[in-house]
């Protein structure tokens, strides 16, 4: 195996893996084929304004004065602004224009299913752009290894939380507006801590050094939650479409119910350790 196939596959393989997991937990109603590529080739476009809008923010900042604040501040900025925002922003705007109006979104966890597959589109592009960036193989194998830890799983794990609120805002509309900034709002502030806590010693440089041993107990404290926070949102859409399911309700333009409560996105690192 040549070594550009070498990179090729260790930056799909854990995207491929978390395809197939949340599609063996899609119980009821599994989504078409043709459905799950649109959301998947849609999430591959959602990097394009995403890098646009990432080189915008980081030359304003530059030009604000972003080269004499301090590398916190910026690790902050880089963090929350250029990667969460805009990031998740592209996803969810992709994301609702691939399915919003598609008759195939017909239940509860559907909004997980078309979400994740939309991040993983995401991670996938932006993988294979961080391997064959590197200077060499070894270094490319290594920064593929990192990211199929913890990059992909991150994009993933903050999508079911998008597809958790951006399902409430379709099948509730008497609620829709605060479900959908919730369904952006919610991702960003998750994928701003996370890369955050990445970024700050690596913008503080030398002096970060010290600060990167403190703040990587709690990076993996932090993850830990996170994937507790996305499986019980997971559940929780499960057993609504349950419901659906069971009752024979569906979706006929409205249905005013939402799934048992599992807490708003941050509770979860609040309580259920």
């Amino acid at each position: 195996m040549t070594e550009n196939a070498i990179l090729i596959s260790l930056a799909i393989l854990p995207v491929i893996v978390l395809a197939i997991f949340i599609y063996r937990k899609d119980k009821f109603e599994k989504e078409p084929l043709r459905m799950l590529a649109k959301a998947f080739f849609f999430g591959c476009l959602s990097v394009i304004p995403a890098i646009l809008i990432e080189q915008a923010l980081a030359l304003g900042f530059f030009y604000m004065g972003g080269e004499y604040v301090s590398g916190f501040v910026t690790g902050i900025y880089n963090g929350f602004i250029v990667a969460g925002c805009s990031e998740e922003l592209c996803k969810l705007a992709l994301l609702a224009l691939a399915v919003w109006k598609a008759p195939d979104f017909n239940e509860y966890f559907d909004g997980i299913v078309y979400a994740t597959f939309v991040a993983l589109g995401f991670a996938g592009i932006e993988n294979l752009m961080y391997v064959f960036r590197q200077e060499t193989f070894e270094v490319s194998l290594m920064t593929g290894g990192v990211r199929a830890i913890l990059s992909v799983p991150g994009h993933f794990l903050f999508a079911v939380v998008m597809g958790y609120y951006f399902a409430l805002a379709k099948f509730n509309p008497d609620k829709r507006r605060q479900n959908l900034f919730k369904a952006f709002v919610y991702p960003m502030l998750l994928h701003g801590t996370f890369d955050a806590l990445l970024m700050i010693p690596e913008a503080m440089g030398e002096d970060g050094t010290w600060l990167s041993a403190v703040l990587f107990p709690v990076f993996i404290f932090f993850d830990v939650k996170l994937w507790k926070v996305a499986m019980r949102h997971l559940k929780g859409l499960q057993e609504m479409s349950g419901q659906q399911n069971n009752d024979g309700s569906g979706y006929d333009g409205g249905y005013d119910q939402e799934p048992p409560r599992q807490g708003d996105a941050f509770s979860g690192f609040q309580w259920d350790v």
